[in-house]
């Protein structure tokens, strides 16, 4: 039987040693590679398998040689068959156009923005969306990430931490899921976090669909995984912020950074009791949280709007006009936390390079991700 260009679908038989196709038997000494209608099996992956089995089952490549006739017979079917494997773990990246996803996240914002007429917009929300909705992760027992968008249901939905978010970001994206319905409620509330980050002047957020939804929140995690913005003195609020950041498996120069997405929004007093902005710029991401930091005299909030401040403690600036938080002030009352915010207040790309890595992590924590890898990959 000839094997060269007259194969089955067009597949040829390729000898690495000769670099030309032949007619001759595949033999131990004389491995081949299969090219069918494009798809390259490479010769070091041949090569590998057939070590492996020379070690480890011998019996196997017997019988391997022995039925190479039924083998070649039926490669074209095998082949066809990884390659619908792959397709298959690839569905949702192909059924969905994250471009058009993204326009219609944007035209939520801005048609907000516009019925707000104050300068205030969702972009900041957003973010804090996708934080909260990955922030649960433990590598411990890798319980809680984004993954399930159980930020839908209790009680993930009534927790402290998460006031507003399912009234005012969950109920905007609304229309977008019902646009995309086979994009799920986990990717769409991550990927908004990345587009607020993206179209407000911040760094390129890697990012892939791929996170399934749970039907109700049997499976969420115990409240008191996402960080409180103050434990009752520097000391206790630092290590608390370091509990939690280290139980997702950052770093010190990581929580920092991620620290960085307080350079959008604001805090209301009908959701988390602060008040305020952090920057003068809340709908632009920046470095600006960290020169503000840096250079701005902080003190401890004692009034507002003429009257006796009521609400839990926060500090402010000289003029009164922006704010922070205790757990922003702790990381520069901590030297290895300082360190970082003064790099990030001199060094905006730096910044930008380090969050894109961080979030990208953050939004990706406890997700059980396909590989889109064909089965002839073995390792």
């Amino acid at each position: 039987m000839r094997l060269c260009n007259e194969m089955y679908l067009g597949m040829r038989i390729w000898c690495p040693r000769k670099r030309s196709c032949h007619t001759r038997q595949p033999t131990l000494w004389n491995l081949f590679v299969v090219d069918i209608q494009g798809t390259l099996w490479y010769q070091y992956q041949v090569y590998t398998f057939y070590l492996f089995l020379f070690f480890h089952n011998p019996q196997s490549l017997v019988m391997l040689f022995t039925l190479r006739q039924s083998t070649l017979r039926y490669a074209p079917a095998l082949a066809a068959s990884s390659l619908w494997l792959a397709n298959d773990v690839a569905y949702a990246r192909e059924a969905v156009d994250l471009q058009k996803v993204r326009e219609a996240i944007v035209d939520v914002i801005e048609s907000d923005a516009e019925k707000r007429g104050d300068g205030t917009s969702l972009y900041g929300t957003m973010i804090r969306l996708a934080w909260h909705c990955s922030g649960t992760y433990s590598k411990h027992d890798h319980s809680g990430g984004s993954a399930g968008g159980r930020m839908r249901f209790a009680p993930e939905a009534t927790w402290e931490a998460n006031a507003g978010l399912k009234a005012v970001a969950q109920k905007a994206l609304e229309p977008v899921k019902a646009k995309f319905p086979e994009l799920s409620y986990a990717d769409l509330y991550t990927y908004a976090g990345v587009v607020a980050v993206e179209e407000t002047g911040g760094p390129k957020i890697p990012f892939r669909v791929g996170r399934s939804d749970d039907t109700d929140g049997s499976t969420s995690p115990p409240d008191g995984r996402l960080p409180d913005a103050d434990k009752g003195s520097h000391v206790a609020t630092r290590q608390h912020i370091r509990d939690i950041f280290y139980r997702m498996g950052f770093n010190d120069q990581e929580i920092v950074a991620l620290s960085g997405a307080h350079a959008m929004g604001r805090c209301h007093t009908d959701r988390s009791g602060y008040w305020g902005p952090w920057t003068n710029a809340e709908n632009t991401f920046s470095n600006e949280y960290f020169r503000l930091l840096v250079e701005e005299r902080w003190s401890p909030k004692v009034t507002h709007n003429g009257k006796p401040w009521e609400g839990p403690d926060q500090y402010e600036n000289a003029a009164g006009n922006l704010m922070m938080l205790p757990s922003d002030i702790a990381l520069i009352a901590d030297p290895e936390f300082k360190k970082w915010v003064e790099a990030y207040a001199k060094d905006e790309n730096l910044f930008f390079r380090h969050f894109s890595k961080a979030f990208s992590k953050l939004l990706e924590l406890g997700v059980p991700f396909k590989s889109a890898d064909p089965w002839y990959k073995f390792w």
